[in-house]
């Protein structure tokens, strides 16, 4: 942070946001992993429970190690921690073929949605039609979301890739649980739209809503919290693509809406005399790093 020594205090009022923090399914992964090594030396995480570094580094300390799919067969009599994103069913074949034990801490909410897309799945073949996720490609929850249809589904990131989808067939859309409300909707319009040119049908068109509730309703709340402060510093790992886009609806209401990862790249120069400044985060962000920030520009 730069910070001159013995500089004045320049009286900065600080808010920081009770709705930002971990999601319901992020809090309940953390809260598994903590309990079992209250009692156990080591579980392995398949993938990083949160896309924050100082969050892992805290649960690295206690025992947890995260390790990526390849390391599986190196496993032997251990606990394999599935985190709150989730995995396709081969990650269980492959771990029960490895005699491992699983601490399934899936999300509920992308239980939920998995199962609808093999529903879905199911229904709509039987039509000739096909399945779009919404998502991020590569994304952990959208890998175990085309996982549940064996990876027969166009993943769909922006409006470009809707030229690999034929619209005079039936489709289904679905959304990964942390995507844009917004964007979804612009995008859902656009396929109705190429839907008539391509001669289609909307009546053979199904949208389902299935971005988390917790997660878009932070949507307009970040945008009020937003415009009630003079300077918004927005705490997120720098992979957290929920982050990204939460960063972004701060920003587009307050230019002056800051992304940082730790207290390290807080910069003085950000700051006036007198601001308000509001702290939020992203779904992967911990309650006690936006506390931490808070204490430090405080100081200020």
């Amino acid at each position: 942070m730069d910070r001159e020594d013995n500089i004045a205090k320049m009286g900065l009022t600080v808010e920081v946001d009770t709705k930002s923090g971990f999601c319901y399914g992020v809090i309940k992964a953390i809260k598994q992993a903590e309990n079992f090594l209250n009692s156990n030396e080591k579980i392995y995480s398949l993938g990083a429970i949160v896309h924050n570094n100082t969050e892992l580094s805290r649960l690295k300390n206690l025992g947890m190690e995260v390790v990526d799919h390849s390391m599986i067969n190196n496993l032997k009599s251990s606990v394999l921690f599935i985190r709150a994103h989730g995995e396709p069913p081969s990650t269980y074949q492959l771990a029960k073929q490895k005699g491992l034990t699983v601490m399934d801490c899936t999300c509920p909410v992308v239980l939920k949605l998995q199962e609808r897309i093999r529903t879905g799945y199911k229904e709509i073949k039987k039509i000739g039609g096909t399945i779009l996720i919404f998502g991020k490609r590569g994304h952990a929850e959208v890998n175990g979301l085309i996982g549940q249809v064996n990876g027969d589904a166009i993943v769909i990131e922006n409006e470009k890739d809707l030229s690999m989808v034929n619209f005079k067939n039936p489709v289904m859309i679905f959304s990964q649980t942390t995507k844009d409300p917004g964007e979804y909707s612009e995008l859902i319009f656009s396929i109705k739209r190429r839907i008539i040119e391509q001669g289609g049908s909307l009546e053979r068109f199904t949208s389902h809503n299935t971005i988390c509730k917790q997660v878009s309703s932070r949507h307009p709340h970040l945008k009020l919290f937003s415009t009630k402060h003079s300077v918004i510093i927005f705490v997120s790992g720098r992979e957290s693509s929920n982050g990204k886009v939460l960063y972004e609806t701060c920003h587009s209401v307050n230019p002056r809406s800051y992304k940082i990862e730790s207290i390290s790249d807080i910069k003085l120069s950000w700051f006036n005399p007198g601001d308000s400044v509001g702290i939020c985060g992203a779904t992967s962000t911990p309650m006690w790093q936006l506390e931490e920030v808070a204490k430090i520009i405080r100081e200020l």
